[in-house]
């Protein structure tokens, strides 16, 4: 027969035991988290060395591109350039080269819209692509029709009209400072504006 003593002996370790069975897993599982939690931070605060996922590939190319990209002032520079040019081809009534210079300018002014279709202006935001199309339809086609009839007179009165047209449009983009004018000399001094012109021997 057991005497108290050694019953309350046995019960104490008997419940230590249990405690220990209990508590040892729990403490073990609780140890190897904070481990593995501790690891994950060190991985998180390290660059990782895994190759990028093909989201990221496109993404990262995407930013270089834009970063490589003219603004729209590149683009309506090059109109300048052509427009300027245009005048002075007219105006040597060398045709073929006056529609050059006149598709050259058509084309970069849908350039420049491409880079900006919308500005944002004090009045709200200003479709360019809408008003490109009205000055392409109208005042850059009158041109066209000058060129194509070789009619002088006509290819003045259009290209005049078509500066105004271009002011107006710099003045709906609250940039009425950019206001052109009649060239004075053409942008391309390497070209030889006389239709008549042969290569120098």
């Amino acid at each position: 027969m057991k005497t108290k003593t050694s019953f309350c002996t046995e019960f104490r370790f008997g419940a230590g035991l249990a405690l220990g069975l209990v508590l040892g897993p729990m403490l073990w599982a609780l140890g190897h988290w904070i481990t593995d939690l501790s690891v994950t931070k060190a991985e998180a605060a390290e660059p990782t060395n895994r190759p990028p996922t093909a989201l990221e590939d496109l993404q990262n190319e995407l930013a270089v591109v834009k970063g490589k990209l003219p603004d729209q002032s590149h683009a309506m520079k090059d109109v300048g350039y052509h427009f300027a040019n245009l005048w002075f081809a007219g105006r040597k009534q060398n045709w073929p080269l006056a529609r050059f210079y006149l598709d050259e300018a058509r084309s970069h002014l849908r350039w420049a819209v491409r880079i900006i279709p919308v500005r944002k202006t004090k009045a709200g935001d200003l479709e360019l692509k809408g008003i490109l199309e009205a000055v392409d339809n109208t005042l850059l086609s009158a041109v066209q029709k000058a060129i194509e009839d070789r009619d002088a007179a006509k290819f003045a009165v259009a290209y005049k009209g078509t500066i105004e047209g271009c002011y107006s449009c710099h003045k709906a983009a609250e940039k009425p400072y950019l206001r052109p004018q009649i060239p004075d000399r053409p942008e391309a001094s390497i070209i030889d504006f006389d239709p008549a012109a042969t290569w120098p021997e």
